[in-house]
């Protein structure tokens, strides 16, 4: 398993993961793109790992060019952290608004504070999120937004037939 973000060559299972899930500091380069525009860039993210679930990257928001994004209307739940709330592009970069890229919590629950205004990214809605260059994969199913790279193995949640995991 990847112990200090460098070890390149070792490999993580999502069902190695806990659950309820955890936070990690993670200070590899990440990278988020829509055409052609950097949205976020960061070597200060918190990967959330939780079974079952490639890692969600969480992106400060000091790191993040908000000023791209408006808040959506969507909302939702989850278990452990709370309230989200989801980000759509703006019509700066000349396309009309576009459906939820990234959400955040605002005021999660307080095991998970440290993700406070951090943004995640859908993979499969933006042009490109990488990982120290590598372009990640989207988990699938098109619900949840964890990261696949080449370091994590699966079985995924999301894949036809998985909703009871």
């Amino acid at each position: 398993m990847r112990t200090n973000g460098t070890d390149r060559t070792a490999t993580e299972s999502v069902w190695d993961y806990p659950r309820p899930p955890r936070i990690e500091p993670d200070a590899r380069h990440v990278v988020v793109r829509y055409a052609g525009a950097v949205l976020a860039d960061s070597r200060r993210c918190l990967r959330v790992l939780e079974t079952s679930h490639p890692p969600v990257f969480y992106i400060p928001r000091d790191d993040v060019r908000t000023e791209l994004l408006r808040v959506s209307e969507h909302r939702s739940v989850c278990e452990w952290k709370g309230a989200a709330t989801y980000w759509r592009l703006g019509p700066d970069l000349g396309t009309p608004p576009t459906s939820d890229i990234a959400w955040s919590y605002e005021a999660p629950r307080p095991d998970f504070a440290p993700i406070t205004g951090h943004l995640a990214f859908h993979a499969d809605r933006v042009g490109e999120c990488t990982v120290d260059g590598e372009r990640v994969r989207a988990q699938p199913g098109g619900f949840y937004g964890g990261w696949i790279t080449d370091e994590i193995t699966g079985p995924f949640k999301g894949v036809p037939g998985s909703l009871g995991w």
